[in-house]
């Protein structure tokens, strides 16, 4: 079997196209596991081998429940869990959406919140996906917290929000 075949195609099921796969999402993202295995007809120890091979922690297994972690673009919005992120974050982005973001701060854009990373390996390598070398911004969650802005668990290297104003991300100085 094809994993990363099959992780992407899990991802895309939970992320942003439950209904073409008759799943049942509820409010935290959650689906019943058989109907995703049903779907896919693939097994548990598939889902499992599937999580163990993934660099980057983005499904959860909840008894008889799965989700994705983040990354979602479906309709519904997805409940996370408020937490309190490192006091400095990172976001790698393209050269070309700096003049947007001075403007408009962070904004979700096709995804329900901002991914931030807490470290610049991980936030380089996001921004790499758009940019071969990407612009590398530093996020004040400390002042940001202090404002009321609030931060949400995505996993172990990835926080959440809905939005991030410019005044708290530091633009590199060129």
């Amino acid at each position: 079997m094809d994993y990363i075949k099959l992780s992407k195609e899990i991802s895309y099921a939970l992320r942003h196209a439950p209904w073409e796969y008759e799943l049942e999402m509820n409010e935290d993202g959650f689906v019943p596991l058989e109907q995703l295995l049903s779907a896919l007809e693939i097994t548990r120890d598939d889902v499992i081998k599937v999580m163990e091979i993934s660099e980057k922690k983005r499904l959860e297994l909840d008894g008889d429940k799965i989700r994705a972690l983040y990354g979602h673009s479906i309709p519904m919005h997805i409940k996370k869990a408020e937490g309190t992120p490192p006091a400095i974050l990172f976001h790698g982005t393209a050269k070309r959406f700096i003049p947007s973001i001075k403007e408009a701060g962070l904004l979700p854009m096709k995804r329900q919140y901002v991914h931030l990373s807490v470290d610049e390996e991980t936030a380089t390598a996001v921004g790499k996906r758009r940019d071969s070398a990407p612009v590398l911004l530093k996020i004040d969650t400390q002042h940001a917290i202090a404002d009321g802005i609030k931060f949400y668990v995505g996993n172990d290297k990835v926080w959440l929000c809905n939005q991030l104003p410019t005044k708290y991300i530091v633009f590199p100085e060129n």
